[in-house]
C-alpha cells in the first residue's frame, strides 16, 4: 500500500513539474528579448522646458539614458511652443525618419491623433508620458495618480490659507490633457472646503513670459487673492517669482507642481512652503523602457503585463493601458536640500 502511494505521489509530482515546465516555456516564449538598435523619438510638449530636459536627457538619467543602456538610439525633438501646431511637425518628421517608437507628451488629446494613428498603422509604437492622448497610443506612462495630484494640491493650499479665502489656478495650455484632468479633481476636492473660493483659471501655455503676465493679471484683478495653484513647473516658478517680487510673500501662497532645484529659493523664503512633484528623470526612464518593451513585442499593452524597468524595478500595466510611476514627493524647507532635480 505504501509503495503504491509513494509511486502515485511521484507520478503526481512529475506531472506538476512537467506542467510548470511547460508554463515556464510558454511564458518565456511570449516575453521575447528586447531588440537592439531601435530608433526612438522622445517628443515633449516643447523644447527648452527644464522639466522635459530632466525627463528626457542622458545627463539626468532620463529617457535617452535608458535607451542608450538598452542599445537603442534616443532623440529628443519637438517645437518651441507647447501647442499642437508646434509639436506636430516633429512627430511627422520622426515618422518619416523611420522611427520604431514615439514617446509623446501630448499638447492636445485629439489634435495629435490623426498623425499618431497614422504612425501606429505603420507599426510604430506610440507611448504617451506626462500628458495623454487616450485614443491614439498603445500605453500611457502616468507620473502619479491623477486624483492624488489634483486633490493634494487643493488640500495643500487649503491648509496654507487656513481653509478660507480666494484662490486661482495658473495652468499650462487650455488643451493639455493632464492639466485639465488634475483641475477637474481640484474642483471636486474644493467641495470639502466651502470657504475656499476658486475665482479664476488662467493659462500660461508653459511659456515663462505668458505665465508671468497671467499671474500679474490675477494680482491686479483679485486684490484679496490668498493662494495660487499651478500644476505646471513653468507656471509655479513664474507665479512664485511674481508674488515674491510684488512683496506679497505671506499674503499670497503659491503651491503646485515644481522641481526642487528651481523652487528651492521660494520654498525656503516661504513664498511656496509646499511644492509637489515626482522625479521627471524617472518618468522619462520608465517611458523609454515601456516603449522598448512594446516595440520589441516583449509585452503588449494589456492589463497585467509586467516588465522590469532597469534601476526602477518591476512595473505592471494597469487599467486603460496605463503604467503608474508612483506617488509624488512633497518638498518643504525640511527636505528640499536633499533633491538635485
Amino acid at each position: 500500500m505504501k509503495s503504491r502511494l509513494t509511486r502515485r505521489a511521484a507520478l503526481t509530482m512529475a506531472s506538476l513539474v512537467c506542467c510548470f515546465g511547460i508554463a515556464g516555456v510558454a511564458w518565456a516564449a511570449t516575453h521575447a528579448p528586447l531588440k537592439k538598435g531601435l530608433k526612438v523619438y522622445i517628443i515633449p510638449k516643447n523644447l527648452g522646458n527644464s522639466y522635459f530636459t530632466t525627463a528626457d536627457s542622458a545627463k539626468t538619467g532620463g529617457a535617452i539614458a535608458a535607451l542608450s543602456a538598452l542599445g537603442d538610439t534616443g532623440t529628443e525633438t519637438s517645437g518651441n511652443a507647447a501647442t499642437p501646431a508646434s509639436q506636430l511637425p516633429a512627430i511627422q518628421a520622426a515618422i518619416s525618419k523611420g522611427a520604431n517608437a514615439l514617446i509623446v507628451s501630448a499638447t492636445d488629446p485629439t489634435a495629435l491623433c490623426p498623425t499618431l494613428k497614422s504612425a501606429m498603422s505603420r507599426g510604430i509604437t506610440v507611448v504617451t508620458y506626462d500628458s495623454d492622448a487616450p485614443t491614439c497610443r498603445s500605453l500611457f506612462v502616468n507620473q502619479a495618480s491623477t486624483a492624488q495630484i489634483g486633490e493634494s494640491e487643493v488640500d495643500t493650499i487649503a491648509k496654507e490659507i487656513h481653509h478660507s479665502g480666494q484662490i486661482a489656478i495658473v495652468s499650462a495650455a487650455a488643451s493639455a490633457t493632464n492639466q485639465n484632468a488634475w483641475i477637474a479633481f481640484m474642483k471636486t476636492e474644493l467641495k470639502k472646503y466651502p470657504k475656499v473660493k476658486l475665482v479664476a483659471t488662467v493659462y500660461g501655455n508653459d511659456d515663462p513670459t505668458t505665465a508671468t503676465q497671467v499671474t500679474q493679471g490675477l494680482l491686479q484683478h483679485y486684490p484679496h487673492l490668498k493662494g495660487i495653484i499651478s500644476p505646471t513647473t513653468v507656471g509655479i516658478l513664474a507665479a512664485a517669482q511674481v508674488v515674491d517680487a510684488a512683496g506679497d510673500k505671506g499674503k499670497i501662497v503659491v503651491t503646485g507642481l515644481g522641481t526642487p532645484l528651481e523652487m528651492k529659493k521660494y520654498i525656503l523664503n516661504g513664498t511656496s512652503p509646499d511644492v509637489i512633484l515626482w522625479n521627471p528623470a524617472d518618468l522619462g526612464y520608465l517611458a523609454a523602457y515601456a516603449a522598448a518593451e512594446l516595440a520589441s513585442k516583449a509585452i503588449t499593452s494589456a492589463q497585467g503585463q509586467s516588465f522590469t524597468a532597469g534601476k526602477l524595478g518591476k512595473y505592471t500595466v494597469g487599467a486603460d493601458h496605463t503604467i503608474l510611476l508612483g506617488p509624488p514627493y512633497v518638498f518643504t524647507k525640511a527636505n528640499v536640500g536633499k533633491f538635485n532635480f
